[in-house]
């Protein structure tokens, strides 16, 4: 036992030294070719269509509206500057699913399945035509993901989703410890599946950028640094938008402001902001890199409730993020809360853990932020003021994909005319609202708790969680 306290507490120290010069900042958004600042909006203006949240969500509804109808007055409102919350603070991976991965979706649209599968694959292709089109410098890499099991439970589980991901037309290898060791080289792998199709990975916050750049050469009027107050009705042709130093009237409105001070007071009972944290490295020499191998680059995810993801950067540094998922009781969403050092500890040690053969290097970056979760852990969308507004939220940390067909959801809400997108249950359907406070910071605590030791005891789940399962709420890491 002494011994074992002696291990940990070298593992710990080890993990503080590491993450001891990170700087306290998302490392996309500290670049130092950002764009400048769009002034903010002063006075009172009007537009066709007025798109609420610089995020992801924003820039393509702005964008796609512009390609629809190229003649339309649109404005695209950003409370800060364009793309400084989760859209430019995630992973980077661009993801084809838009049911935060195939077994979600299968377990809460199993008749869509497939139609999504098929969506979501055209959206990820069209992302990247788009990025190819507009000529957005963002590292877009199609590597594909590679899941792996750090436990014998796991095992089971991969087979299953390789052959359901078969099922719905998608490429799927599944590896064995060798065959994964042979892509990704860790000690703690005992089994994989590789997705070559089903996910890109880039640099979030240059997509933001470029994306952007490409709404203003569309003719979009972008106003940063303008948060929006209030959403209310303008006679019966509009909505108009309260700004600190102005206001503006459109005709119809796109909310995409994640679960950032909600403007339509029902996106309360169905979003929590839950904090995400991610460290990345200094770049990898090239004999450290030969020492893990990831000749294909992959995105990587390992298969716990309590998860990591992780991925090599353009200059082959290793993100690293996940495991800790912490909703702090109450819901406040404050900047102080972007820093966690014993998750960061945590991380570090679990880096360390997985590749040893990395031991000694530092990681310059550690952050943390908000996303919009909800019990379905894949977004909803809906409309208000008579279909003159129309929203998505809810991603789970799986936006950077999907967030492009949830603006094309939103655009044919807003238009009226039904669609392929519109007739989905995924799209008609909204999540189980969670309950008010406190039983809403309760059910999280105890659900957390539930999955990490389910994660202990070989992934068997508690009377609760199974409770949860049946009333078809639930809570991801």
């Amino acid at each position: 036992m002494r011994h074992d306290r002696a291990t940990a507490g070298k593992a710990q120290a080890a993990a503080m030294r590491a993450i001891a010069g990170a700087r306290p900042v998302p490392y996309w958004l500290d670049q130092p070719d950002a764009p400048p600042a769009r002034p903010a909006l002063a006075g009172d203006t009007s537009a066709a269509l007025a798109v609420v949240g610089g995020g992801f969500t924003g820039l393509w509804t702005a964008l796609l509206a512009a390609e629809r109808c190229p003649a339309a007055d649109i404005v695209l409102l950003e409370g800060r500057s364009i793309g400084w919350a989760a859209s430019g603070r995630n992973g980077g991976f661009c993801s084809a699913s838009l049911t935060h991965g195939l077994a979600n979706g299968l377990a809460r649209f199993p008749d869509e399945m497939a139609t999504l599968a098929r969506l979501g694959q055209e959206n990820l292709d069209d992302i990247a035509a788009t990025v190819d089109a507009r000529r957005i410098d963002c590292g877009l890499e199609r590597t594909g993901e590679l899941d792996v099991a750090t436990a014998r439970w796991q095992l089971a589980g991969l087979a299953e989703d390789a052959a359901a991901a078969r099922a719905c037309g998608e490429e799927a290898v599944l590896l064995d410890a060798d065959s994964v060791r042979r892509e990704l080289d860790s000690p703690t792998y005992l089994g994989g599946v590789w997705h070559p199709g089903s996910c890109a990975i880039l640099d979030p916050a240059r997509l933001a950028w470029g994306l952007r750049r490409a709404c203003l050469e569309s003719g979009v009027r972008i106003y940063e640094h303008t948060p929006v107050r209030a959403i209310t009705a303008a006679g019966r042709s509009g909505l108009r938008l309260a700004t600190p130093h102005g206001s503006l009237n459109a005709a119809r409105v796109a909310l995409g402001t994640g679960c950032y001070r909600p403007l339509l007071r029902r996106l309360r009972y169905y979003l929590v902001p839950v904090y995400d944290y991610a460290l990345i490295t200094e770049p990898l020499s090239g004999s450290q890199l030969d020492s893990i191998g990831w000749r294909n680059r992959q995105g990587v995810g390992d298969t716990g409730n309590q998860f990591h993801y992780y991925r090599l950067t353009a200059d082959n540094r290793i993100l690293w993020g996940g495991y800790d998922a912490v909703y702090y009781n109450g819901g406040r969403i404050t900047p102080g809360r972007d820093q966690r050092p014993e998750t960061f500890v945590r991380l570090a040690a679990h880096f360390f853990d997985t590749f040893p053969q990395l031991s000694g290097l530092a990681f310059t970056h550690a952050w943390g932020g908000v996303i919009d979760t909800c019990s379905r852990f894949c977004a909803f969308y809906g409309t208000a003021f008579d279909q003159r507004l129309a929203y998505a939220a809810g991603y789970t940390g799986l936006g950077v994909g999907a967030s492009r067909f949830g603006a094309n959801v939103i655009l044919d809400l807003l238009s009226g005319r039904p669609t392929e997108r519109t007739g989905l249950r995924l799209v008609r359907a909204k999540p189980v609202p969670f309950p008010p406070e406190p039983v809403r910071s309760a059910v999280i605590q105890m659900t957390r708790a539930s999955l990490a030791r389910a994660d202990r005891k070989e992934g068997r789940r508690d009377a609760w969680l199974r409770t949860l399962d049946r009333l078809g709420l639930g809570f991801d890491s």
